[in-house]
């Protein structure tokens, strides 16, 4: 990773060639069922404008639904693996991510594997076949300002951290030097996401997480805290904070409060702190680092503009590492982000055409 000679990260804008599978993680490899509706559906499923849930029982009806009364359109998603297609995009750099997930032995699945190899991406897929490929319901509404997602994992609910047994996969790990998951798949294989951020710590290698939703907060706390210290980037919006900050009773509603509280729970590589970054949509980006609150403007798009939010969170840790994994600073990575988030809210679900022209 590019640094100056006080060992500070590069701050040049310059391309740096970051080699293949410097960025890698594990996730919920999901399918995206894309549509824009009405709040009526929303209320139907009980479900919030701006919320991601796991699917319970009542909410199996909503796929076949969306897919009978809607425009829909089908993309690869799943949080680290928007997240990784992202950066490899800014990066334009071939199997620059490496991704672990489970899908199934279906059309699904098949659609998955295609669109990382085309996005440049390395899947390292466990197939089960007695489960179906994960899907998600990304319901848009009020224009496209929000965005409800309700996730039908099956399939990738199915990860096992002994895929690392396989030596090639277990290698892939060991190449990296930036690691990331989103808390999603806390819900699946803690262990797995523990595996590997105890090898970050061991290798000094830069760990990193998200607190992904409000749920996670509140009912996965117990795996989210023995991850925790571990964590050398922990990432966030500010719904998700609330709920964290309520959790952990931190005692405050404030961002930079919660942000900074974040920041100094116990971390096991005391050679790096941590870093906390918050986003809250189109107000300013909350990053915490050594003590210290930074506050970064977003620029805003015309709200006419604004085609689907779904995935800008994923879009804005995209850009976010693909800076970070090259060495550059921390403005330039916020920067990055939210140049990714802001090209993605313009377009419908997490999908990039040509290249990104990101210097």
């Amino acid at each position: 990773m590019a640094a100056n000679d006080n060992g500070e990260p590069d701050t040049k804008k310059s391309r740096v060639t970051v080699g293949e599978g410097a960025l890698c993680g594990i996730g919920n490899p999901l399918l995206d069922i894309s549509a824009n509706a009405d709040a009526e559906i929303l209320a139907k499923y009980d479900l919030k404008p701006n919320d991601a849930i796991l699917s319970e029982e009542k909410h199996l009806p909503l796929f076949k639904e969306l897919a009978d009364k809607y425009e829909v359109e089908y993309i690869p998603g799943g949080a680290t693996q928007n997240t990784f297609r992202v950066a490899q995009w800014i990066l334009d750099q071939p199997k620059v991510s490496t991704f672990f997930g489970c899908i199934g032995d279906d059309e699904y699945g098949k659609e998955l594997a295609n669109g990382m190899e085309k996005a440049g991406c390395v899947a390292r897929y466990l197939v089960d076949k007695e489960v179906g490929t994960g899907t998600c319901a990304c319901i848009i509404t009020s224009g496209g300002k929000n965005r409800s997602l309700a996730a039908n994992l099956s399939a990738a609910n199915c990860f096992k951290a002994s895929h690392f047994d396989d030596k090639e996969n277990w290698d892939l790990v060991k190449k990296s030097k930036v690691m990331y998951s989103a808390g999603f798949h806390l819900t699946v294989a803690p262990d797995a996401m523990l595996l590997m951020a105890k090898h970050a710590n061991e290798e000094n290698k830069i760990y990193c997480t998200n607190l992904s939703a409000p749920f996670l907060c509140d009912f996965f706390s117990e795996p989210q805290m023995k991850l925790m210290p571990y964590v050398d980037y922990l990432f966030g919006n500010e719904t998700e904070a609330a709920s964290f900050s309520k959790k952990q009773n931190f005692g405050t509603e404030d961002l930079q409060e919660i942000a900074l509280k974040a920041a100094a729970l116990p971390k096991e590589n005391k050679n790096r702190e941590r870093v906390v970054v918050f986003t809250q949509g189109d107000k300013p980006t909350i990053v915490v680092k050594g003590g210290k609150v930074t506050v970064y403007e977003v620029n805003l798009i015309k709200e006419e503009e604004i085609v689907d939010t779904n995935g800008a969170g994923d879009a804005f840790v995209g850009g976010f590492l693909a800076q970070l994994v090259q060495g550059k600073d921390i403005a330039s990575c916020v920067e990055c982000g939210h140049f990714a988030a802001r090209y993605i809210i313009q377009r419908s679900g997490t999908t990039m055409e040509n290249k990104a022209n990101y210097k």
